[in-house]
C-alpha cells in the first residue's frame, strides 16, 4: 500500500497516518522525521541538508527529493508507505513520480482529508482555552498562516492527482473512526 495523505494543517493527517501504519504494517514517511534521521545517519543528502539548515536556509526541493528517494530505498518501504507532508508542491509531486518510476513503484492512492478552515481555527482556540497554555490568538495566527501556505502551495496537488485518477476525498470533519472507515473503503 503506497499512499499520500493531503489536507490542511489540523485536518487529522497525523492521526490517520498512525492508524494506517498500524493497520498495514508500513512506515509513515514524514519529511521532518526523514530529514532528522538522514542528518543523524550522516547520509550524503542528510549532510547536505544539515549544511543548509545550519546556515538558516530552507532545504531545497532537490535535497528534500533526494532524502525522500533515499528513504524509499529502505527495506521497510518495500511493502508500502504513507507519505505525510510530501509532496507539498507540483514540482515535488512530479519529482516523486519520476522517483517512483525509477524504483519500479506506483502510488495506490492519494487521500485528501477535507476540512473546513474555520472549524480548524475554532478547534485551536478551544484547545488553547482548555489547556490554559499558549495564547489562543498566537496559535490562531500561526494556523492561519499555515492554512494560507497550504492553499497556495499544496492545494493545487488535489487537481494534479484527481487528473491522474488517484485522488480519494474524505470528509475530515467526521469523527476519527468514520474518517478511518472512509479511508479504508477508499483504498481497498
Amino acid at each position: 500500500m503506497r499512499l499520500i495523505l493531503l489536507g490542511p494543517p489540523g485536518a487529522g493527517k497525523g492521526t490517520q497516518a498512525k492508524i494506517l501504519i498500524e493497520t498495514y504494517g508500513i512506515p509513515q514517511l514524514s519529511t521532518g522525521d526523514i530529514l532528522r534521521a538522514a542528518i543523524a545517519a550522516k547520509t550524503p543528502m542528510g549532510l547536505a541538508a544539515k549544511e543548509i539548515m545550519d546556515r538558516g536556509d530552507l532545504v531545497s526541493d532537490t535535497v528534500v527529493n533526494g532524502i525522500i528517494s533515499e528513504r524509499l530505498d529502505a527495506e521497510d518501504c518495500k511493502a508500502g508507505f504513507v507519505l505525510d507532508g510530501f509532496p507539498r508542491t507540483i514540482a515535488q509531486a512530479e519529482a516523486l513520480e519520476d522517483m517512483l518510476e525509477d524504483k519500479g513503484m506506483t502510488l495506490d492512492a492519494v487521500i485528501e482529508i477535507k476540512a473546513d478552515p474555520d472549524v480548524l481555527v475554532e478547534r485551536v482556540v478551544k484547545r488553547a482555552k482548555e489547556s490554559g497554555g499558549a495564547r489562543a490568538d498566537d496559535n490562531v495566527e500561526v494556523l492561519r498562516k499555515r492554512l494560507d501556505v497550504y492553499m497556495e502551495q499544496t492545494a493545487p496537488l488535489i487537481a494534479f492527482y484527481r487528473e491522474k485518477g488517484l485522488l480519494q476525498s474524505i470528509d475530515g470533519m467526521a469523527p476519527v473512526e468514520e474518517v478511518t472507515t472512509a479511508i479504508r473503503a477508499a483504498i481497498t
